[in-house]
C-alpha cells in the first residue's frame, strides 16, 4: 500500500527505537501518511498497524484521539479554532461562528471549492493570546478578532492562487 519512499521514512522512525518497540513509532508513521496522502484512511491505518506489529485498533485509537489526523480528505487549509474555556471567555466561539458565516460552511465542514475545511477544537495551549487558530495543524495565530480572520482567509485565497 505504501511507496518505497514512505516505507523508508517509517524505518526511520522506527530505528529510533527498541525493536520490541517499534510501536512507539506509530504517530511518527500517522504523520507521514497524513503530509503524502492528505488524510490517514481506514486502509492506512491498518497497513501502518501490521507495519508496526500492532492490533488495528490500537492504531485507530491513536488516530481518533488527536484531532491533528484527518480521518476523511479536508480542505487545503484546515482551520482549526480552539474553543476551550480560555478561548471561550474572549470569543472564541464567537470567532469560530465568524470564520464558517465568512466561508459559508458548518463547523467541521469544506467548502465546495476544497479550499478550506473550519474545526473546532481543544486547548492550543496559548490561552494569553485567545482567541487562537491553528492553520493545516502547524501554523498558531493569535488574537483572532473577526478583522484579523477576514484577513487570513483573504490571504490564503491569494496563495491558494
Amino acid at each position: 500500500m505504501f511507496s518505497e519512499a514512505t516505507l523508508a521514512r517509517f524505518a526511520r522512525e522506527t530505528a529510533k527505537y527498541p525493536a520490541d518497540q517499534r510501536q512507539s513509532a506509530v504517530m511518527a508513521c500517522l504523520a507521514i501518511v497524513q503530509h503524502e496522502q492528505g488524510h490517514v484512511s481506514a486502509e492506512s491505518e491498518e497497513a501502518i498497524a501490521k507495519h508496526l506489529g500492532m492490533a488495528p485498533m490500537a492504531v485507530r485509537e491513536v488516530t481518533t484521539f488527536y484531532n491533528m489526523y484527518n480521518q476523511h480528505p479536508v480542505g487545503q487549509y484546515k482551520l482549526n479554532v480552539c474553543t476551550n474555556l480560555p478561548c471561550q471567555l474572549r470569543n472564541g466561539q464567537q470567532a469560530l461562528e465568524h470564520l464558517c458565516r465568512k466561508l459559508g460552511i458548518e463547523d467541521g465542514g469544506t467548502t465546495p471549492d476544497g479550499l478550506f475545511t473550519v474545526a473546532k477544537c481543544e486547548c492550543l495551549g496559548a490561552c494569553a493570546d485567545a482567541p487562537v487558530m491553528l492553520v493545516n495543524d502547524r501554523q498558531m495565530v493569535s488574537y483572532m478578532s473577526s478583522d484579523r480572520i477576514d484577513e487570513l482567509v483573504d490571504l490564503l485565497k491569494l496563495q491558494a492562487k
